[in-house]
């Protein structure tokens, strides 16, 4: 499977990070070790949601769009 996830900082108000994976257990392993750079300064983190996707290209293709301006709100409304 492919797992589009949205993660949250438990020390820092409001970080929140959206990240796709094929292996959900490691990737959040990876996150609260600090070998992200991208959030290694607001471990640890707990993850929020996730979505199982059968392909790839799906998994991607959602994730650009929750990065876009129309995916913030759709996740702010619907996912976090």
């Amino acid at each position: 499977m492919h797992y589009v996830y949205l993660i949250e900082s438990t020390t820092v108000a409001g970080q929140r990070y959206t990240g796709y994976t094929e292996n959900l257990r490691q990737r959040m392993f990876h996150h609260n070790a600090g070998q992200n750079r991208s959030t290694a300064l607001n471990k640890p983190w707990r993850l929020r949601t996730y979505l199982a996707f059968a392909t790839k290209r799906q998994a991607l293709a959602f994730e650009s769009y929750l990065k876009t301006g129309s995916g913030h709100a759709f996740a702010k409304k619907r996912l976090w």
